[in-house]
């Protein structure tokens, strides 16, 4: 399974890739904050998440935050930060971003 990220994502992520990502998430924020986002990342997110534009500034907030954090891997960080970016465009546009 793929998943497509709208805003500027670039292409679609497998499944597995954004599990991953979410491991790394896990551990790079405080317990509070993966749970912002741990639906995203863990497999139970809807085959189609709509996101509202306020939830995805919060969600890119906390991927950059994330991305620089000192135990994230360089690459999942690269990728943290381009997903980040994604859901920052969409809230910066007004828009819902979507996750299929």
């Amino acid at each position: 399974m793929g998943i497509s990220i709208s805003h500027g994502a670039g292409g679609s992520r497998s499944g597995l890739t954004i599990s991953n990502l979410g491991q790394h998430l896990a551990h790079t924020l405080t317990a509070s904050e993966w749970r912002e986002i741990s639906d995203l990342f863990d497999g139970t997110f809807a085959d189609v998440a709509s996101i509202p534009p306020h939830e995805a500034d919060r969600i890119g907030e906390l991927l950059h935050k994330a991305a620089g954090h000192r135990l994230m891997p360089t690459n999942w960080g690269d990728l943290a930060t381009h997903i980040g970016d994604s859901a920052n465009r969409a809230a910066r546009a007004g828009q819902n971003w979507e996750w299929t």
